[in-house]
């Protein structure tokens, strides 16, 4: 590692880029009491009619709760059905980072009219996103094309990527100082009891996916006398958070994109890339290659490539059109449906919002490496059996090693006081791999796993499956739950895989994406 140490210190890097500005928030199970003032509600701009937005005010650090004050957007649906009222619903899209201010109509019709009347549906933006405020936003630009190759061919190619994930960090800190120390999940979980609080509710009940899985396993633990039903759906493992959860990540898309080349070689009739996996997938990373000497018209390179392929590792439907989009690229020169593809799957470019609070709260919840040589040496090893994602997934982190916050020290996730929950997880998950589902269905005693075998899909409730759908909604409808068995309780069998177009017409027009083409916590 030598080496290694004296090109940090040459590129005035340094072993360690952490700038400790603070203790992260108070423990939000010991902060003082505070009820948010009652909040005003309208017709939600850009919504549905009968969707009402409002601001909750809650403390910045609820260890100070008569102290600057933040706001939260919420928005809600109330439920029609008063005989049946069964209270508020709330809902997170994951991420972290991800809007919800749009769930409710989402989530009625994926629920279905009569079952979604029962409640108050409930979207929000958590702490720093969308519309609550203030948005988070540290470098705009940063994802614009076309960005140095994620995948360095050289130590200098490498500590470039360091360079400049140090420079979101810096950029970061200068904007929202003192800020950043109240990102973490506790802050988030405290503010949904806020939420609750302004709705008038004794309990709630949740749906999370993705990370909000463990926002809601986090709000389960710090207020479990709150929670009235609870589902998490492609769940993070509470074990890894988080730098080791990233690598898993890395592991589990490298497998979905095996799959994918797999599955593009069965149907070579249809875009000619070859009849192995293997072959397919040598070319494509040949078009990656090519690309990272001439980016298609200046916008798509090596990674923009990369992100709009890592799309069909959250959902086998958008195969066809990722396909599609590499055969006509590779046999014919054409890059019109990859951008195509790349505008509607790759393109982060002008607005950082997410991934800023992403960077806030993953950086901000635990403690990560440090120094640059721990990161070095364990990506490189998860590159030799990963090279699909291992280092695009790097420079998403990375500013986390030069994060101006120290980490927090997260609740260890407990729901032994929850009485019933309901899981699902799928055996191939790519983004919250497997042992995860596993690993919090042992933290709640009390819960059921539903697991689809070999699927790949990332959010399996409300898609269309029966077997998955009849479980969720009878849960949500009287809390009915599964039979409990030893492991998962229940299997059900996965969505099939997708089938191309016509052969005939594959190549002369680029597959649209799929009504339901939503996936939770995608990046």
């Amino acid at each position: 590692m030598k080496k290694i140490l004296t090109a940090l210190a040459t590129a005035g890097l340094g072993l360690s880029g952490v700038l400790v500005a603070g203790p992260a928030s108070a423990s939000a199970q010991h902060a003082p009491e505070y009820t948010p003032p009652a909040p005003q509600w309208a017709q939600c701009e850009g919504l549905p009619t009968g969707i009402d937005c409002a601001m909750v005010e809650v403390p910045l650090d609820y260890g100070r709760p008569k102290g600057q004050k933040i706001k939260i957007a919420v928005s809600r649906k109330k439920a029609t059905d008063t005989a049946h009222y069964q209270g508020a619903l709330l809902f997170n899209p994951g991420g972290p980072g991800g809007s919800g201010l749009a769930y409710p109509a989402v989530m009625e019709s994926r629920l279905g009219t009569a079952l979604a009347a029962q409640y108050d549906l409930i979207g929000f933006d958590p702490r720093g996103v969308g519309s609550s405020e203030p948005a988070l936003s540290c470098d705009a630009h940063f994802f614009d094309p076309v960005r140095p190759d994620y995948n360095p061919s050289n130590l200098a190619e490498e500590l470039s990527w360091v360079k400049r994930s140090k420079g979101y960090a810096d950029a970061c800190r200068r904007t929202y100082g003192d800020l950043l120390n109240h990102m973490t999940t506790v802050d988030a979980a405290t503010d949904m009891d806020q939420i609750r609080k302004a709705l008038g509710q004794q309990q709630i009940s949740y749906v999370g996916y993705s990370y909000g899985t463990y926002l809601g396993a986090t709000y389960a633990t710090l207020f479990p006398n709150q929670v009235r039903r609870l589902v998490l759906d492609s769940i993070v493992n509470p074990d890894r958070v988080w730098y080791d959860a990233n690598i898993d990540q890395n592991h589990a898309f490298e497998g979905r994109a095996k799959d994918f080349f797999a599955w593009i070689a069965k149907y070579d009739s249809t875009y000619h890339l070859g009849t192995a996996d293997a072959v397919v997938e040598k070319a494509y990373y040949a078009a990656r290659a090519k690309l990272k000497a001439t980016p298609a018209e200046g916008r798509v390179g090596p990674d923009e490539l990369d992100d709009t392929y890592l799309a069909g590792g959250y959902l086998k439907s958008r195969w066809p059109l990722l396909a599609n989009a590499l055969s006509k690229y590779v046999t014919a020169s054409d890059a019109s449906a990859l951008l195509d593809a790349y505008a509607t799957y790759g393109d982060s470019s002008g607005d950082d919002n997410g991934f800023a609070v992403y960077a806030a709260v993953e950086c901000s919840d635990v403690n990560w490496p440090s120094n640059w040589t721990t990161w070095h040496r364990d990506m490189w090893q998860s590159y030799r059996t990963a090279p699909f994602l291992t280092w695009g997934n790097t420079w998403y982190n990375a500013q986390c090693a030069f994060w101006p916050t120290r980490g927090g020290h997260a609740p260890r996730i407990n729901g032994n006081k929850i009485k019933n929950a309901l899981f699902f997880q799928d055996t191939k998950d790519g983004a919250t791999p497997y042992e995860g589902g596993v690993v919090m269905h042992s933290r709640f005693p009390n819960s059921r796993l539903v697991v689809m075998d070999g699927g790949g899909n990332h959010g399996l409730t409300g898609r269309g499956n029966a077997c998955i759908d009849d479980i969720w909604k009878a849960y949500l409808t009287d809390g009915t739950l599964p039979a409990g068995k030893p492991g998962p309780d229940v299997h059900c069998a996965p969505f099939a895989d997708p089938v191309p177009p016509a052969a005939a017409s594959a190549l002369t027009k680029s597959a649209t994406p799929q009504a339901d083409d939503w996936v939770p916590g995608e990046r």
